[in-house]
Formats: C-alpha cells, structure tokens, sequence
C-alpha cells in the first residue's frame, strides 16, 4: 500500500556467527530478520535490501550491515545511507557493534548494553565492557556513518555473538536481544511484539 513505510533496525555486523545471532535474537522480540544480508562484508545492494523488506511478512524487520573493516564509505555504509534516505523505510534504530578496527572516528551512541545485559550510558568495548569514564564514542566497523544518518536510537554492544559466549546464539543471544529490545521500547513500541518470548 502506498504511503506504509515499513520498520526496520540496522546491526552493524555482517559475519556467520552474527548472522545466526541476530537471527535468534530477532525471534525472541518477534521481529523478522532478512538472512541475506549476512555476510562480510554485506553481499547485498541497497535496493536489493529494500526489495527484501518490502517482502517481510511482518515489521519489524532486522537487516545486517558490514563494511568488512573497509576504511571510508563501503558496502555496509552504502546499504545505510540507501535506506535512512528512502522514502518507504522507516529506521527505528542502530545496533552498533564495537570492533577492533583502527582508524574509525566512532559513534556516539544513546545507550550500550554490556555483556551482562546490563544497560550503560556510555559506549562499550569489543569484549562487551563499559568503557572507561569519558570515553564517548564506540569505536567499530561499518558505524562512522551512523553520525551522517538521522538514526532516532543507536544502542552500542560488544561483538554480537561473541564477548567470551555472553552472546552466544545457543544461550539465547541475550545481548543482542536485549539491544534489539532497546530499540523498541525506545522508539515507542511502534512495529512487532516488544515482550520476549519464553
């Protein structure tokens, strides 16, 4: 139907472990997540993205983003900017995954969640620890544009699916899920389930 913009969160991370990650963890929120867009760096297009948005049964929708540690605007950062300026997508959010990758100015982000699941004000490191008082911007792949964007939330987390197994899909994803869950509580609930799911 014209004029309906379909909901969609962004997680800045693309690899298999991730994949399977927000996959779990999009299912414990009751939002739908587009599988394709896994990989690294992301194997898609913007429209190509779009398409398959467009195709969910249901919002919200989860999408991955990857630049594969690529310095400047790489596929991930095309993907991103492609959908916060289309007409049809509605961004309700950002998880921004920290990484190792040197070079990135960062981003600041509204809130992290630890890798206890604990939420935070400032950003997160790799592993899922808060970083140090007066550290502002996370630092990590594929999340520079996210300052270019008008992204409404952006919740930081430590690497999805990994910080030593606290994210771990086969323990539930719990981090992950509880960013994605921030995300919909912060943008007023609007698309999906926001309870999780036993």
């Amino acid at each position: 139907m014209p004029g309906i913009r379909r909901k969609v969160i962004v997680v800045t991370d693309g690899d298999r472990v991730a994949g399977r990650t927000v996959e779990i963890a999009a299912g414990n929120i009751g939002a739908r997540f587009i599988s394709l867009t896994t990989g690294n760096p992301t194997p898609l297009t913007g429209p190509e993205v779009v398409k398959l948005i467009k195709m969910a049964p249901y919002d919200p929708v989860v999408v991955m983003v990857d630049d594969r540690g690529k310095r400047g605007c790489g596929k991930g950062e095309k993907i991103l900017r492609y959908l916060a300026g289309h007409p049809e997508i509605q961004l309700l959010g950002a998880v921004a995954v920290a990484s190792n990758t040197e070079g990135t100015e960062g981003v600041r982000v509204d809130e992290s969640v630890t890798r206890d699941c604990t939420v935070v004000r400032g950003p997160v490191d790799k592993l899922g620890f808060p970083e140090k008082e007066g550290r502002r911007f996370l630092e990590g792949d594929t999340v520079d544009i996210l300052n270019k964007l008008n992204i409404p939330v952006i919740v930081g987390t430590g690497d999805t699916g990994k910080m030593d197994f606290a994210d771990d899909y086969c323990r539930g994803a719990p981090v992950t899920t509880r960013a994605l869950l921030e995300i919909i509580n912060r943008s007023g609930g609007n698309g999906g389930n926001n309870e999780l799911h036993s």
